[in-house]
C-alpha cells in the first residue's frame, strides 16, 4: 500500500480514537509514535494548537475533548498493572527458556500498564520449526504454576521461526504487533519486526520497540539445564510424533470452542486462539469514533493482501478447517 499523506490534524485524531477505544490517553511520545503519518515531534506541537477544543491534554496526557476522565483511569490502571508486569517478566523469562521457545513477547493490556480487570499476562511466543504445539505445551506446564501465584498465563498466539510473516495486514495487526514488549529471544523479535516491515506503512514512527518506564525489575536466575536436555528429548522421530499427536488432539479440540472462526487459526505453523473476535469490535468501536468527529477514512484500517499464491496454499494445506471459511471470505485468517 501507498502511504496516504493526510493533514496531521486528522492522524493525530485517528490515533487518539483508536487509544480512546482502551480509555487509553497518549503522552507527547506515544502519541508521535502512533501517529498514522510519517511525522517529527517538532511538527506535533502547532497541529495540536490548531486542534484546540477538538483535543485536550492533562498531565502530559493528550485525547479527545471531553474525555478527560480517561487519564484517571490510566494512572489508576498504570499503578494496578505495576506489579503484574513485574511478574510478567519474570515467567516471561522462564518461557523463554524452555525447549523449542525461541522468542517471548508481552501482548494485551498489560504490555501498555493498561490493566482494566483479571490480570491475565498474554504472552506472543515464536518456536523453533515444527516445535509449535510442543511449546505451547510446556508454557502451559508453566501456566499452571504461575496459576499458583494468582496469574493467569495465556499463550494466544505461538508461531514458528518460519511464518514470522503476518498474513493479515491491517492497523489492529499493527499496533498490537507495535506495541508487543519483548521479553525474551530480542534476535527473533528484530527478524520478526523485520520480516512485518509493511507495519511502518500504518505506523511510519514506531520502528523501535515500545519503552516502558517501570522500577526495575528484579528477574529470577533460571537454569538452561530443562531447556538442554527437554531439546534433546524432544528432538528427532520421537519429537515430530509428539508433535503431531500434540497438534491434532488439541486442533480438534479447539476448533470445537464457542467463538471459533476467523480469528482463530490452528495448524503447524500458528497456534492463534483469540476467541473473542477482538479485531472486529475494535474495528466497530474506531469507526464509529471517526463518525462522530466526521473523519471518513477508508484505509486506516484496511485488509492488506500480503500473501502471495503459494504461500496461501501451504497455510491453506496445514489448516483445512479454514479452507472452506478462507475461500468463501476471500481473506486469510487473522494473525492477532
Amino acid at each position: 500500500m501507498n502511504q496516504i499523506r493526510r493533514p496531521l490534524d486528522v492522524a493525530i485524531l485517528e490515533a487518539l480514537a483508536y487509544s480512546d477505544i482502551f480509555d487509553y490517553p497518549l503522552s507527547l511520545d506515544e502519541l508521535h509514535r502512533y501517529l498514522p503519518v510519517p511525522a517529527s515531534r517538532a511538527d506535533l506541537a502547532p497541529a495540536l494548537a490548531n486542534l484546540r477544543g477538538r483535543v485536550a491534554e492533562r498531565d502530559g496526557y493528550y485525547f479527545l475533548s471531553n474525555r478527560d476522565e480517561i487519564v484517571d483511569i490510566r494512572q489508576a490502571r498504570a499503578a494496578a498493572s505495576a506489579k503484574p508486569f513485574a511478574r510478567a517478566m519474570q515467567i516471561g523469562r522462564i518461557l523463554g527458556r524452555l525447549p523449542f521457545v525461541r522468542m517471548v513477547g508481552l501482548t494485551g493490556s498489560l504490555a501498555t500498564l493498561n490493566l482494566s480487570k483479571n490480570p491475565d499476562l498474554d504472552f506472543m511466543l515464536v518456536a523453533s520449526r515444527e516445535r509449535v504445539w510442543t511449546a505451547r505445551a510446556l508454557s502451559l506446564l508453566v501456566g499452571r504454576w504461575a496459576r499458583l501465584l494468582g496469574n493467569t498465563l495465556c499463550p494466544n498466539l505461538i508461531i514458528s521461526e518460519t511464518a514470522l510473516e503476518w498474513p493479515l495486514r491491517d492497523l489492529y495487526s499493527a499496533r498490537e504487533l507495535c506495541q508487543m514488549i519483548p521479553v525474551a529471544g530480542m534476535d527473533v523479535y528484530h527478524r520478526l519486526r523485520v520480516a512485518n516491515s509493511w507495519t511502518s506503512e500504518f505506523l511510519p514512527n514506531a520502528i523501535e520497540p515500545p519503552v516502558i518506564v517501570l522500577p526495575e525489575v528484579a528477574l529470577l536466575e533460571v537454569s538452561q539445564t530443562s531447556e538442554v536436555w527437554g531439546a534433546r528429548l524432544l528432538r528427532g522421530k520421537l519429537g515430530d510424533r509428539l508433535e503431531l499427536w500434540e497438534m491434532n488432539r488439541k486442533v480438534a479440540r479447539l476448533s470445537s470452542q464457542p467463538g471459533f472462526g476467523e480469528e482463530t487459526v490452528f495448524n503447524a505453523e500458528v497456534c492463534q486462539g483469540n476467541f473473542h473476535h477482538h479485531r472486529k469490535w475494535t474495528r466497530e468501536a474506531y469507526e464509529e469514533r471517526l463518525a462522530d468527529l466526521g473523519i471518513v477514512e477508508l484505509n486506516s484500517f484496511l485488509i492488506q493482501p500480503s500473501l502471495t499464491s503459494r504461500h496461501c496454499e501451504r497455510l491453506l494445506r496445514s489448516n483445512p478447517l479454514h479452507s472452506q471459511q478462507i475461500a468463501s471470505s476471500g481473506r486469510a485468517p487473522s494473525s492477532q
